[in-house]
């Protein structure tokens, strides 16, 4: 076979790739839709649940909010200045390699096995009981390695030309930091920022050890109550459910799932697009 030839099938093969990947998501959403809307309506989004199949899931929703809310709010900090001191502070020496390959390490880690360390740590151990709290810090262990890979590698990707610009005018390494780097690598950041949230508002394994069982009636009035959320709830309806109604549920509360997930990658894209721009002027 010619390198012509060679090349046109390559191209056909990674264009099949491109719209098999392009197709699965519009999949997904038409099934869970079709399969979901039926059952949404004012009472199912703001009523408690009853009787495990029956009811609303407004507590649920509320509890999936507060815990990626807090998640993010742990995770997201720690992850970026962890990625400002590997990628601005750190020698390039074998603790910085091992650093990284245990970042990565946990970013490919079962979520069961991260559940169960928070269940023996946070719950047991530190007291914090079957909780929000213990909860949204589980969830952030998860959250870490994608925020600080992300992060680490968009500022890498901020020219040395701004550094030494920014120096020669005066400012400290940190201000140079703060004042330019964070800014141009901001829209990489806030990728990292979102997959770390994209990993963290599904999980189950997760939160069930140590959040609560997810069929909680009840909004958390405090960081030490127990909280439903949607992925539990679901998996819960899921397998267990012994009427038509609950599975018809199981997919009003997955359509819901999906809807806050695209409101808040929308979002993201819209707070990184507004970044390239400002970075563009």
């Amino acid at each position: 076979m010619n390198p012509v030839s060679r090349e046109k099938i390559m191209k056909r093969l990674l264009l099949i790739a491109v719209a098999l990947s392009l197709i699965i998501l519009p999949v997904i959403l038409i099934w869970v839709g079709y399969n979901g809307s039926g059952i949404i309506s004012i009472e199912f989004l703001t009523s408690r649940p009853r009787l495990f199949e029956y009811g609303g899931i407004y507590p649920q929703i509320m509890g999936s909010v507060y815990l990626v809310s807090l998640c993010t709010l742990f995770g997201a900090p720690l992850g970026i200045a962890s990625a400002i001191y590997l990628a601005e502070y750190a020698p390039d020496n074998r603790i910085t390699q091992s650093v990284r390959f245990f970042t990565e390490t946990l970013a490919g880690m079962p979520s069961i096995v991260i559940g169960l360390f928070g269940l023996e740590f946070l719950v047991f151990y530190l007291q914090l009981k079957t909780s929000l709290l213990a909860g949204a810090i589980s969830l952030s262990f998860m959250m870490l390695p994608w925020t600080i890979r992300a992060s680490e590698e968009a500022i890498k990707t901020v020219p040395q030309e701004y550094r030494a610009a920014s120096l020669a005018l005066g400012a400290t390494k940190w201000q140079t930091i703060v004042n330019v780097v964070i800014p141009a690598a901001m829209p990489g950041i806030l990728t990292g920022v979102l997959l770390g949230v994209g990993k963290a508002v599904g999980e189950t394994a997760v939160v069930w050890l140590t959040a609560g069982s997810g069929l909680e009636a009840f909004v958390p009035r405090s960081l030490s109550s127990p909280t439903g959320s949607l992925p539990m709830y679901i998996y819960l309806l899921a397998t267990q459910a012994h009427t038509v109604e609950g599975v018809q549920r199981a997919y009003g509360a997955s359509l819901v799932l999906l809807i806050m997930f695209l409101g808040v990658s929308v979002s993201a894209l819209m707070a990184r697009n507004y970044y390239l721009r400002r970075l563009g002027n």
